[in-house]
């Protein structure tokens, strides 16, 4: 583990530019130095290079997804002892499974909650690691709310494109770019406090996932997340209001 005066890297690897910020955010109280990386090619290298102290992982990304990520970093002498936490919007028994098979030291269901994400790595490290890495300052209720609130916006603030992208990919029949973004929104709202979200990203990830697909009951489901995110809009302006 590398921890040089009290400070640590840890390694995000994940497509959502938003799961990655919410982890940064869960850390932001101890001394850690967070790394991003949106796919398994990019987080090796990162890996090789930074020796990060705890890997995030998400299974399901384009390009080079987590498994195969864990396949080559568990056979690299420098890489291979790195505890690797996974992340992921189906934790299925197959893919729970799989993921342990391949040396995930642990898997974590989304939408992420601190308190677990927290209990998880103090299994791993055991019961005086994070106490030595806290910072001094320790968050409050009202700063917890807040930052759930600055999620949101974060969330809304780049929501605009995908919406877009589900368009698209409605009009086009593209279901992998379907399933992706709504694997993204069902590791998102509950993550943001907005768990109905996650509900409705969940059932159209689960029907993307069958034999024969109703592209107009998809876009119905679909119409029903913009609806959901529009709530989410006046329900942050009105708490700043």
């Amino acid at each position: 583990m590398k921890v040089e005066q009290g400070k640590a890297t840890i390694l995000v690897v994940d497509d959502s530019d938003l799961i990655c910020h919410t982890l940064r955010t869960f850390f932001s109280d101890f001394n850690f130095e967070i790394i991003t990386s949106h796919d398994g090619l990019d987080g090796i290298q990162k890996a090789a290079i930074n020796k990060p102290a705890l890997i995030f992982l998400d299974l399901l990304m384009p390009n080079f997804d987590g498994i195969k990520m864990l396949q080559v970093i568990k056979v690299l002498d420098n890489l291979k002892d790195i505890p690797v936490i996974v992340i992921s919007g189906n934790t299925n028994r197959s893919n729970v499974v799989t993921a342990i098979e391949n040396g995930a030291d642990r898997v974590i269901s989304k939408p992420l909650h601190r308190e677990i994400i927290l209990k998880n790595v103090t299994e791993i490290f055991g019961e005086d690691f994070l106490a030595k890495m806290k910072k001094p300052s320790v968050f409050s209720t009202s700063e917890i709310k807040d930052i759930k609130k600055e999620l949101g916006n974060y969330f809304l603030s780049t929501f605009p494109q995908k919406k877009e992208s589900i368009l698209k990919a409605l009009d086009e029949g593209d279901h992998d770019t379907l399933k992706f973004i709504m694997h993204e929104i069902r590791g998102i709202g509950g993550t943001i406090g907005y768990p109905n979200l996650s509900l409705l990203g969940s059932v159209i990830e689960d029907q993307l996932g069958g034999k024969y697909l109703n592209w107009e009951k998809l876009r119905s489901m679909c119409v029903q997340v913009f609806t959901a995110v529009k709530e989410i809009e006046l329900s942050l302006k009105e708490s700043e209001g």
